[in-house]
């Protein structure tokens, strides 16, 4: 079993900054580019600030849409979806689980958050930016990912049989 160290934990954090960078790249440069919505998380994280604490204090928004991708998100796959999968289907492919993670977080993101504590509608209306926030966060979960598995940072869970003794 994989122990959290101080290089998986490295490794974790490396990942949600390369993976927050790819979801605003992504998300508020080339979506525009093409044509399409350009997202707005930092807007998503001062609403949700506003309704949870009544305040939105200068920088709280960014602070907070940073450190979900940079911590929540990341540790999200390391700690719960990579060990999740390994558990019930290991021979599945890491890419596969975490094309399905970025759908989680995408739902997590526009019905959980969006709706359900800040008040807009489910998945924002079913717009343009509803598609640009699915593809943004397929992309932060494939990249994440990607970099912890590349670096070996896998929470495997799953224990080795137990002899147990004949009574």
């Amino acid at each position: 079993m994989t122990q959290i160290t101080l290089r998986n934990a490295t490794a974790v954090l490396t990942a949600g900054a390369f993976a927050t960078l790819a979801f605003d790249a992504f998300g508020q440069g080339l979506s525009p580019l093409l044509g399409y919505p350009k997202l707005a998380p930092v807007g998503l994280a001062g609403a949700t600030l506003k309704t949870v604490f009544g305040t939105n204090p200068p920088g709280a928004a960014h602070m907070l849409h940073l450190l979900t991708g940079l911590i929540a998100y990341a540790v999200g796959w390391f700690a719960i979806a990579r060990p999740l999968q390994l558990a019930v289907a290991p021979r599945l492919h890491w890419a596969i689980t975490a094309v399905l993670y970025g759908i989680v977080l995408w739902v997590f993101a526009l019905y959980v958050m969006a709706h359900l504590v800040t008040g807009n509608k489910p998945f924002l209306g079913w717009t343009g930016i509803t598609w640009v926030a699915l593809w943004g966060h397929i992309v932060y979960a494939l990249v994440a990912a990607w970099i912890m598995e590349a670096k070996g940072a896998v929470l495997d869970l799953r224990t080795a049989p137990v002899a147990v003794p004949a009574e």
